[in-house]
């Protein structure tokens, strides 16, 4: 059967797209010969990172150690379920299923822009802005979120010592930390997450075993990992909560123009990336029902709420540990606020250098190799939020946190669906660039899995966020995501009118890359080929002048 007349459009679009791009190329290479020609202003620094490094941000991202203070504790206590263990082994199974098309995709697109440019490659163009339309916002809000968390749990911290400290001065005090981090060299970043991700990991492991070697009931028991407790009707409910604990794994492939070898390095940083984060989380679980007792963690939980870690080992461990715990719990949300600040700005960056932003975006610090306008962009807006949430009084731990996270965790729940999505195409298209499990299985099981959890967290998004059942908002975030990302489909189909070199190259990353050589397609179909009759005349006068 012959292709539809709309399938045959779309293919010549392509190829015209392909074509195109291959002449931008062309034209790039010659002005890199030029004398004078600044390339380091369009690129970022490249051989940075290398595994530790990469993974260091991923699971700062994820934040673990506040996770476990705050999240595990709030589950046990809200939800009333002892199955918690388990759902964040499933949940890191199904991440982990989901990495491995994610990371294969990675090996053949290397882009700051990582779902933005893998939605673009998969599902196409407008597609792919829709998605970077839903990425600024969402990463923009984890961080800003935090912000919050710091200068709650700061302040406590300060209350303790004596000292009086509004909780916006310590977040402003991070926020300036992070903003001139986020102008200076990357590694000096990722140097900074690995001290404090490595001291943050070692005094979980110290507090797991303090609670598994001082079980409450005199023994320790397994009961809690029995798999029947899966099919209790609050798991979905507690997967929907532990899969926003990972929420930060997947910027890993931001980081992949700054790598050392970046089709290895972030496809092992990624997968470690997640079964860390998750590990740590499930054992962390496990061992606080030991330590209160599988009858009485929710009862403790409750009582005890962010408490609850330290309330268990504080009776068995020298007071200098539960000093150290609670300074580590402030590094840790700190280190997550310098994670999703690298994400969010490294966004901005792939954007701005195929001018879906204004170009200024585009460009790096000569030096460090940072994305300058990006993080000032970041910086300001992060300034701007915290500076109004404190001049109207609102909860810094609920409305700032709670709900900034939440929701921006949502967003990166539905790029994370679309992007199973884009790999499912991508390799469709390109079936022998990847094996059958990798390109095909995998990614149908991901995409299959994450939409039961995405439709789970948009139902009940309510209940999360503590609203009542006839609140506006129980439907608006969702609502406004899809607005998102219908604005940006249709910037991107704008463009492709009124600026077919733009529309070429979204996606397309520092290279301008595509994955084949296209040779000369036939003139697209209709409007197409005035837009590139256009094109050749623009350049011919170009060249002419």
């Amino acid at each position: 059967m012959s292709p539809g007349r709309h399938q045959r459009r779309r293919d010549n679009v392509d190829r015209w797209a392909g074509t195109m791009l291959n002449e931008l190329n062309r034209e790039a290479a010659a002005k890199r010969g030029a004398p004078g020609s600044d390339i380091i202003s369009a690129a970022l620094a490249n051989n940075r990172l290398g595994v530790s490094s990469v993974v260091f941000f991923g699971v700062a991202g994820a934040a673990p150690l506040t996770v476990i203070i705050g999240a595990i504790t709030t589950v046990y206590a809200v939800v009333g379920n002892t199955a918690l263990p388990l759902v964040y082994i499933v949940v890191a199974g199904i991440l982990s299923i989901f990495t491995v098309g994610f990371v294969a995709m990675s090996r053949h697109i290397v882009n700051s822009g990582a779902f933005y440019s893998y939605i673009s490659h998969g599902l196409g163009r407008e597609l792919g802005v829709a998605a970077a339309f839903v990425a600024l916002p969402a990463y923009a809000m984890m961080q800003i979120g935090l912000f919050g968390l710091f200068g709650v749990v700061a302040a406590g911290i300060l209350a303790s010592l004596g000292l009086n400290v509004p909780w916006v001065v310590c977040a402003l005090f991070a926020w300036a930390i992070i903003a001139v981090l986020g102008m200076l060299w990357v590694d000096l970043s990722g140097k900074v997450l690995g001290i404090l991700l490595v001291a943050e990991i070692a005094v979980v492991l110290v507090y797991d075993l303090v609670m598994v070697a001082n079980p409450r009931d005199g023994e320790v028991s397994v009961a809690m990992l029995n798999p029947a407790q899966l099919l209790t009707p609050e798991v979905v409910a507690m997967m929907v909560i532990a899969i926003g604990g990972f929420t930060g794994f997947e910027a890993t492939v931001v980081l992949s123009e700054e790598a050392k070898d970046p089709k290895r390095t972030i496809s092992r940083a990624t997968h470690i990336a997640v079964l860390l984060a998750g590990l740590m989380c499930a054992v962390s679980a496990w061992a606080m029902s030991v330590g209160a007792g599988p009858g009485r963690i929710v009862a403790d939980a409750q009582r005890e709420e962010t408490n609850l870690v330290f309330s268990l080992v504080g009776p068995h461990v020298p007071d200098i540990m539960i000093t150290i715990g609670y300074l580590l719990f402030m590094t840790s949300i700190f280190a997550a606020l310098l994670a999703f600040h690298a994400a969010v700005s490294r966004y901005q960056f792939a954007l701005g250098r195929e001018r879906m932003l204004p170009s200024r975006w585009g460009y790096t610090h000569p030096r460090t190799g940072a994305p300058v306008v990006g993080s000032i962009t970041q910086s300001v807006l992060s300034l701007i939020a915290i500076l109004a949430y404190w001049f109207t009084q609102a909860d810094p731990l609920v409305q700032l946190f709670g709900y900034l996270t939440v929701v921006g965790g949502l967003g990166v729940l539905i790029l994370m669906w679309g992007t199973s999505a884009a790999v499912i195409a991508f390799f469709v298209q390109h079936p022998r660039l990847e094996n059958v499990w990798r390109g095909r299985v995998t990614p149908v099981i991901a995409f299959f899995l994450l939409s039961i959890i995405l439709f789970a967290t948009v139902v009940g998004l309510g209940d999360v966020l503590g609203l009542a059942e006839d609140s506006i908002f129980n439907w608006a975030f969702a609502t406004g995501y899809a607005v998102l990302a219908v604005l940006g489909a249709g910037w991107a189909a704008i463009v492709r009118y009124t600026k077919p070199d733009v529309y070429a190259v979204i996606g397309r990353g520092v290279e301008r890359r595509t994955l084949f050589e296209f040779p000369e397609p036939p003139r697209p179909h209709s409007h197409s080929m005035a837009f590139q009759d256009h094109y050749s005349t623009t350049s011919s006068g170009r060249d002419s002048r």
